[in-house]
């Protein structure tokens, strides 16, 4: 089916809009810590739990809607997934205790899986290989943009209001609703997803097992958990180590976090801008330019060993804008390096990436809070993160055949 750019890049947009949603039911929780802590008369310990049962749900969820996504019409799985995680945003309000919350919050994490699945099977299917790293790059941007209003609107809705956060988790929850109504308003996108997904039915018969036993699957795999560990470690703790770390107040916080978050959507548009750029202007092949960016947002992400000799000061602030904008411009590599590796089973392996890397790295949540007990400090841990990402960068270097995929992709292009 022929499909126009403008029309494609539309949909581009509600992807983005999905995902920017998600982040923002996500990051409610953070930017509403101290005031959810001192409620529920939490501890780091207990706090970074929550975090963790989020994340083994989230992992949960991607193995189960990675599978869906390929059985059944993303037309009615997407509504099905935004509907999941806005219903557990208001659960979370509502939560009269401790443990009632963390239930909500693992609801929020099964359901939220759900979203990666669905978009990267549409990009997949709308964009050609050269314009994938663009679109997964808006695409992820979301999760900046979502990440950029949440401080202010939370400490905005949380304000003087009689329910507190409460208030502000119900708002934000509510959200969802318009994204649903605007992906089922919308004739042509339905059409074409479903045709799109009759299509996907008829193919997704092979096994998964020559793949997850392939050294390429491997890569990715560790690549992915060194790129997580500091996009979540940073997303669920910066508040709290502005605030009980460095001694910022609530509102120099909220309008530093929203800061942080446009440097991250900068990293990650620049990501994809340069890639384009890479392969036009100095006639790199795609996968080519892609390890390039990602080579060079490692480096810079590294910056987080300097943290520990950082007090409060602007040096501190600018640090971490650089490495939030790195840390963001890793992950359209990663989805692109996916969609590389199977034309087949992208949704699949998405949601086993997913759930391989949730699984893996969210312990380390209620690690991080441990830590921050027994030492005192969150400059540690944080100082450390920052590395994980040269597991990828070995990873791709010792499990990657590059001289033929870059072979195959000059053969493509």
């Amino acid at each position: 089916m022929n499909r126009s750019p403008a029309w494609k890049w539309y949909i581009c947009g509600l992807l983005l809009l999905a995902t920017m949603i998600n982040y923002m039911d996500r990051q409610t929780l953070s930017n509403a810590a101290a005031a959810v802590k001192a409620e529920f008369r939490l501890d780091d310990l207990q706090y970074g739990n929550l975090e963790t049962a989020f994340g083994l749900a989230f992992g949960f969820g991607s193995l189960v809607f990675g599978f869906l996504c390929e059985r059944f019409s993303l037309r009615w799985m997407y509504p099905v997934v935004l509907g999941g995680w806005s219903l557990a945003g208001l659960l979370s309000s509502w939560a009269a205790d401790y443990h009632q919350f963390m239930a909500a919050r693992i609801m929020l994490g099964l359901f939220e899986a759900g979203h990666w699945p669905c978009a990267l099977k549409t990009t997949f299917r709308l964009l050609q290989p050269s314009e994938r790293m663009m679109g997964n790059s808006v695409l992820q941007s979301g999760a900046s943009i979502g990440a950029i209003i949440t401080p202010r609107l939370v400490l905005w809705l949380s304000d003087g209001h009689p329910q507190g956060w409460r208030f502000a988790f119900q708002v934000i929850a509510l959200t969802g609703v318009v994204w649903i109504v605007l992906w089922l308003a919308s004739f042509r996108l339905q059409t074409t997803t479903a045709t799109a997904d009759e299509s996907d039915s008829k193919a997704g018969s092979s096994s998964l097992m020559p793949l997850i036993v392939s050294k390429k699957f491997w890569a990715i795999a560790l690549l992915l958990v060194g790129i997580q560990i500091p996009w979540q470690i940073i997303r669920a703790w910066l508040p709290l180590f502005l605030q009980q770390g460095r001694g910022y107040d609530a509102l120099s916080t909220a309008n530093f976090v929203s800061v942080y978050y446009i440097a991250t959507d900068v990293g990650c548009i620049l990501a994809g801008v340069l890639s384009l750029q890479l392969v036009k202007r100095f006639s790199l092949s795609n996968h080519v330019a892609k390890r390039r960016i990602f080579d060079a947002a490692a480096l810079l992400a590294s910056l987080t060993i300097c943290i520990p000799w950082l007090g409060k000061s602007p040096l501190l602030l600018g640090l971490l804008l650089v490495v939030g904008a790195a840390s963001l411009a890793m992950f359209p590599c990663y989805y692109s390096f996916v969609q590389e590796l199977s034309a087949e089973h992208v949704s699949r392996l998405t949601g086993l990436f997913s759930m391989w890397v949730w699984i893996t790295t969210s312990p380390l949540q209620s690690l991080f809070g441990w830590l921050r007990v027994k030492l005192g400090s969150y400059d540690p841990a944080l100082a450390l993160t920052g590395l994980t990402p040269w597991l990828g960068v070995i990873a791709m270097k010792l499990l990657w055949d590059t001289q033929k995929d870059d072979s195959m992709d000059a053969a493509a292009r």
